[in-house]
């Protein structure tokens, strides 16, 4: 089994940084994909950012130029920078990562979540 567990987040107000990480730990063969994802109050959960394990990233264009995403391989873990926040980047922030893993000695691509750690940026 994997298990993604979050640190980070918190209440910070407007203009501040905050961050977010996530490790990856378990029967891991390989991590493809990690990301970030967030969800606001009565909104649907969105893509804010990922990144590949050959590095390449992608942003949602509401965080560009404010958000960085970096990731350890050798760590299995990926990290969110959120500078210059503001009230609207509050909501619950959610870890994904796509995973491979053997089961039952096949080598297969799996989906897992964080529990999600909540960010609040106040006005």
């Amino acid at each position: 089994q994997v298990q993604l567990v979050e640190s980070g987040g918190g209440l910070v107000q407007a203009g501040g940084s905050l961050r977010l990480s996530c490790v990856a730990s378990g029967s891991i063969f390989s991590i493809n994909l990690m990301g970030w994802y967030r969800q606001a109050p009565g909104k649907q959960r969105e893509l804010v950012t990922s990144i590949s394990s050959d590095g390449s990233t992608n942003y949602a264009d509401s965080v560009k130029d404010r958000f960085t995403i970096s990731r350890d391989n050798a760590k299995n873990t990926v990290v969110l920078q959120m500078n210059s926040l503001k009230p609207e980047d509050t909501a619950v922030y959610y870890c994904h990562s796509i995973v491979r893993i053997v089961r039952v000695g096949i080598l297969g691509e799996y989906s897992y979540w964080g529990q999600g750690t909540q960010v609040t940026v106040s006005s």
